[in-house]
């Protein structure tokens, strides 16, 4: 897919919102895994600048954690968080992101809050959750799961997160339409 100028500051700005989300301070509820705000940047991305730009979003954040820039919550960064419990989750990003796009996209005739919501379950829980789980019982040594048990407790603020995601996103397209790429 072939980026516009346009593109660019849009692409810098959910840059910039999952790196600020990342200063919310973050919740250890499972030792290694916090819950953080940045999730909702990423939903965000996915969902206001669709599958590509939204996935390419995500991947610039990524490669400048991995750059060292401590950009995700608690002022973590460098190549040893993409090695550690919580790298599963960071993979998650990107299919959520793609994954979000690409269902708000596939469902055009839904209202917005109804495919949001769909799309925001699917790839801001399941496509995040399924890598995170494997990747953190894989490099822990647990059982996988125990690990998905000990997940759950994380679906209450995720939850609360979808439904931010859901306001917001419908408050975007009331005030400015044409932000929506999908």
């Amino acid at each position: 897919m072939k980026l516009q100028l346009r593109d660019y500051p849009r692409i810098a700005i959910f840059v910039g919102l999952i790196a600020a989300l990342g200063v919310v301070p973050a919740v250890n509820i499972v030792p290694g895994v916090p819950v953080t705000a940045q999730t909702l940047g990423v939903m965000l991305a996915g969902a206001v600048l669709g599958s590509f730009r939204g996935t390419l979003a995500v991947l610039i954040f990524e490669v400048l954690v991995l750059a060292g820039l401590p950009l995700l919550a608690g002022g973590r960064g460098g190549a040893a968080v993409f090695t550690g419990p919580t790298a599963g989750y960071l993979i998650g990003w990107l299919i959520g992101a793609w994954l979000i796009g690409a269902v708000i996209a596939s469902l055009p005739k839904l209202n917005l809050a109804v495919s949001s919501l769909l799309a925001f379950i699917v790839g801001g829980i399941v496509a995040i959750y399924v890598p995170g789980i494997l990747w953190y019982a894989y490099s822990q040594g647990f059982p996988i799961l125990a690990v998905a048990q000990g997940n759950l407790v994380f679906l209450v603020g995720d939850s609360v997160k979808i439904v931010i995601a859901v306001l917001v996103l419908l408050g975007i397209k009331a005030a400015y339409p044409k932000a929506l790429v999908n």
